[in-house]
């Protein structure tokens, strides 16, 4: 008798826990969203697993409004009020231990700081370093001047035939962050000029069961880490199931990046002046290093260095590149044609005198306004990094009219944001122009424009990635006019991003990590 009261007991307590308390007495009950995402946050993780999450989070925000609840402790927002609440400068909100998985060497980075205090004092080291004025003139400048000479001229190089731009883009991207962060000398790279080992570090970014290890990650993390560090006969048995084969996603980068960190480091310790004679963001953050700086809160150690510059490298590949060609591809297309000639109009009116080294100055180019309208059309609709960015509070909070209890996940996307259809008209449409509208109505869309994110935690290397942007696209378009190699007419490349693959999704098939463009040089 005493057995059944037990048993009664744990399944009145099972039912009051696991449906009465989250479907009707706790505060997010009153949240909208389906049912079944309140009682687990399993049913979020199936969407991870099938690679549909963002897709499924933007119709349920089609169906429920701008705040739905999709997990038991999890909510998705897409109003501007979310987004200043959440994401605004001084909002308190923290990121969440999702960020952990991206931590290298064992330490946190700029990208990895839970609280507010610890991000801040990091990216006070390096901020100026990514200023726009630095981006537009002087070393920075130059570098990226370089890379788009040595982009154009593999181009020519592999003559009339079409070209894949996926893998070429990346070498361009690659070879951009590598000279940015190390310089030259420690670290950068030569992927545009055919080094087969630099364009290999890819091979670990393009492997599409990269998906599939971040999903077991954040999923079942404890299990992860425990079979990627197994040894010996373990390891062999524990080998066929594993998510992704060793060497898994971002090895080689990491190794790569430290390699860079210590080349630099024996050479700061013996030749002090190349601190100056070659700017770079390890140098910047060197002052900072516990040898240099002696006894302080503040100061780093090598693992903490090495890990902040193999976060910017990471950070500074896919990005740039995905919308690169991202671009390319849709002035490519058919139906925007009079898109791609009214660019190709612009950057040829750029005068003799905004020329440097046989380029134009990237302070020239930054004034363009048709190229700008294609850069953040691009951006809008093709995202480099268009799903949720988690945060939590401390404390109780209210969004939307509706109270969040403290430690509640929140998230907002730049894929749901962008394809508001209120704000965008036709947003599923490739239109530049539409930020060369009415003034009332740019600055309405420009508040909704969130593919830099915002706030304290908005992407330090923007003006970077803007500079490699503008400038390989002026470069391209001054010389080539591009359209879609045939056999690949109602293909959309896809690219990968989390547990996701991204495309655009008004064309019939997908063709991950390929793009296949046709270069025509541009009469004289």
């Amino acid at each position: 008798m005493l057995a059944l009261i037990v048993l009664f007991a744990a399944l009145v307590a099972a039912i009051y826990y696991n449906i009465i308390e989250p479907l009707f007495l706790n505060p997010k009950s009153k949240i909208p969203g389906p049912k079944l995402f309140a009682l687990t946050r399993w049913r979020l993780a199936l969407e991870d697993f099938k690679g549909s999450r963002t897709r499924t989070i933007h119709a349920l925000h089609e169906k429920y409004g701008p705040i739905v609840r999709i997990g038991p402790d999890e909510v998705h927002c897409n109003s501007l009020n979310a987004l200043r609440t959440i994401y605004g400068a001084g909002s308190g909100f923290e990121r969440t231990w999702f960020y952990r998985m991206f931590d290298a060497y064992g330490r946190q980075n700029l990208f990895t700081f839970e609280a507010v205090k610890d991000h801040s004092e990091r990216k006070k080291l390096v901020a100026n370093a990514y200023s726009k004025s630095l981006m537009l003139k002087g070393p920075a400048a130059r570098m990226v001047q370089e890379k788009v000479t040595q982009y154009l001229a593999l181009l020519k190089q592999q003559g009339d035939q079409p070209q894949e731009i996926f893998s070429s883009l990346h070498y361009f991207s690659l070879d951009a962050i590598t000279h940015f962060l190390y310089g030259k000398s420690h670290g950068g790279t030569s992927a545009l000029k055919g080094n087969a080992q630099h364009r290999a570090l890819l091979n670990d970014i393009v492997d599409p069961t990269r998906r599939y290890l971040s999903w077991f990650a954040v999923h079942l993390p404890t299990l992860t880490k425990w079979m990627y560090t197994r040894e010996g006969l373990l390891e062999k048995t524990l080998k066929p199931i594993l998510p992704m084969q060793k060497p898994t996603t971002y090895t080689g980068i990491r190794k790569h990046a430290l390699e860079a960190f210590y080349r630099f480091k024996n050479a700061a310790e013996t030749k002090p002046d190349i601190l100056s004679s070659e700017p770079s963001i390890v140098s910047r953050l060197w002052t900072s290093h516990e040898s240099v700086k002696g006894p302080s809160p503040h100061a780093l150690d090598s693992l903490d260095i090495a890990s902040e510059c193999a976060d910017h490298f990471l950070a500074g590949i896919d990005t740039t590149a995905d919308t690169l060609m991202f671009l390319i591809w849709a002035l490519s297309q058919p139906q925007n044609s009079h898109f791609q000639e009214r660019l190709v109009g612009e950057v040829c009116t750029i005068s003799e005198d905004a020329f440097e080294n046989g380029m134009p100055r990237l302070d020239a180019i930054d004034k363009l306004p048709y190229l700008d309208a294609v850069i953040k059309e691009t951006l809008r609709l093709y995202a480099p990094l268009p799903a949720s960015e988690p945060r939590s509070l401390p404390t109780d909070c209210v969004i939307d009219g509706y109270k969040i209890p403290a430690r509640t996940i929140v998230n907002m996307s730049p894929y749901s944001l962008h394809r508001n259809a209120d704000i965008f008209d036709s947003p599923l449409t490739f239109n530049p122009e539409r930020w060369l509208g009415p003034a009332d109505k740019v600055n309405l869309m420009n508040r909704w424009f969130w593919a830099f994110s915002s706030g304290g935690r908005m992407c330090i290397g923007l003006h970077l990635a803007m500079a490699e942007m503008t400038a390989l696209t002026v470069g391209i378009y001054r010389e080539n006019t591009t359209s879609i190699a045939p056999g690949f007419e109602d293909k959309t490349p896809g690219i990968t991003s989390r547990f996701e693959v991204f495309y655009d999704e008004t064309f019939p098939e997908v063709a991950e990590h390929t793009c296949m463009i046709k270069f025509t040089k541009a009469a004289l």
